[in-house]
């Protein structure tokens, strides 16, 4: 039995319908992001470039049954199921040329240099990955997120399987920790800005 502290809220699987919603939410959640922000130095297109980006992902993240979203998208989760992969292999062969094409060279390669890295870090043992979580800026203060959090986690729970996050804002660490996420490791970015990574072990089914 979960003992997080925050109410679960009503979620339901994403469908293409949603996709513009959830990079909305993606958007604006992290266009300040101590690392998403910055990974866009050009801010007057950092918005524009960074949706693109989130929703390549978001779109990619369709084929498994495991975005989830607020009943009007007010908040989304992407989660990767065990074995399964962020992006599809095209995807990922063609993600250099995507974010040079996006942006340009340097930024293309300090962005790629961050999925590498956090790629290097992710456990072998088979888990649900939590690749991005996000409220969109208008409806921020109201719980949605660590409540979307919480009922996704009492989903994986019945499955019993173990979840695993990046907390690349060290403000959320203390949020994770009290839904059931203990530090796992601290992966060191290029730029110096540290990213925590989180585990939390399956819980027993009944």
């Amino acid at each position: 039995m979960s003992t997080s502290p925050y109410h679960p809220v009503p979620a339901r699987v994403a469908t293409s319908a949603d996709v513009d919603a959830i990079v909305a939410a993606l958007t604006t959640a992290f266009f300040d992001d101590p690392m998403w922000g910055p990974a866009f130095p050009d801010v007057g297109r950092r918005a524009e470039q960074a949706a693109q980006l989130w929703r390549l992902l978001a779109c990619s993240a369709l084929r498994h049954p495991w975005t989830l979203v607020t009943e009007h998208v007010e908040a989304a989760a992407l989660w990767i199921p065990p074995g399964a992969s962020e992006l599809a292999a095209e995807e990922e062969s063609d993600l250099e040329t995507f974010l040079v094409e996006l942006t340009d060279r340097p930024t293309a390669d300090a962005i790629l240099r961050i999925f590498e890295l956090l790629g290097d870090a992710q456990p072998s043992e088979p888990h649900f990955y939590l690749s991005l979580l996000a409220t969109h800026d208008d409806h921020r203060g109201r719980g949605l997120g660590m409540g979307l959090l919480t009922e996704n986690l009492a989903r994986i729970d019945a499955l019993g399987a173990p979840a695993y996050l990046e907390s690349c804002n060290p403000a959320n660490n203390a949020r994770y920790e009290r839904a059931g996420f203990a530090t796992l490791d601290t992966v060191t970015l290029d730029t110096g800005h540290v990213v925590t990574t989180m585990w939390r072990p399956a819980r027993p089914t009944r």
